[in-house]
């Protein structure tokens, strides 16, 4: 039976906003571990505060790696993930390079996500790639999960939230289709309501990104004990 709980370990409350503040960031941290989401994804720059807020608490600290565009030299991408792992990070969210992805410079794009991945499963880190679907054809989203298998990533991921568009039903039943089960699917991207978090389960996605974490949870735990939450 689909429980409240079920759908916070769902979730990777996200805290990426440019104009976000320390306390603000601090705040967000704190309902995460209200509500025992799976994750709390912050900027860089709020790692080493993400880790002390949730010490002890379940909660994962995630950050992400060449956001939000994917441009950053493999590299510096390289640099992020050790860093970020060196201040507290557990999972990291990386972005494909989407104009070399494009431009069909495909050995590129591999060998910048086994680089990311390398050094994230030194240490036992999760990496989940980040698509940015709103950019791509299906062709290019099939074999763009297709690299992200190859290269060992743990998750391919719709969205950065940043982009002209975010998760679909559509897009997710063709990742979850083009990777093996060993490779997970995450929705980020327009995910708002606890309908569309449901939707996004009910097709493979085993993650969503989140913002509106509040509003999905509190409608959960609201179903849960009118005893509607697996009537959906």
């Amino acid at each position: 039976m689909l429980t409240s709980k079920d759908i916070a370990k769902m979730i990777d409350h996200s805290l990426l906003k440019p104009e976000l503040t320390v306390e603000q960031v601090r705040e967000g941290c704190l309902l995460a571990k209200e509500y025992g989401v799976a994750s709390v994804c912050v900027r860089p720059c709020d790692l080493k505060l993400a880790k002390e807020l949730l010490a002890g608490s379940g909660v994962r600290v995630t950050t992400v790696i060449g956001f939000p565009h994917g441009a950053h030299t493999t590299a510096v991408k390289v640099f992020e993930a050790k860093e970020a792992i060196e201040n507290g990070a557990v999972e990291l969210d990386m972005v494909l390079n989407i104009g070399r992805l494009l431009s069909g410079q495909l050995d590129y794009v591999e060998q910048d996500i086994r680089e990311v991945v390398k050094a994230a499963h030194e240490k036992g880190v999760i990496v989940k790639v980040i698509l940015e679907n709103c950019y791509l054809t299906d062709e290019l989203k099939k074999t763009a999960c297709e690299i992200c298998e190859k290269a060992g990533a743990d998750f391919v991921k719709t969205s950065t939230g940043f982009g002209t568009g975010g998760a679909t039903i559509e897009d997710l039943k063709l990742m979850r289709a083009s990777v093996s089960p060993k490779v997970k699917v995450k929705a980020a991207g327009g995910v708002r309501s606890l309908d569309a978090a449901l939707a996004a389960r009910s097709v493979g996605a085993e993650r969503i990104g989140a913002t509106a974490t509040k509003t999905i949870m509190d409608e959960a735990i609201k179903r849960e004990a009118e005893g509607k939450l697996d009537l959906i």
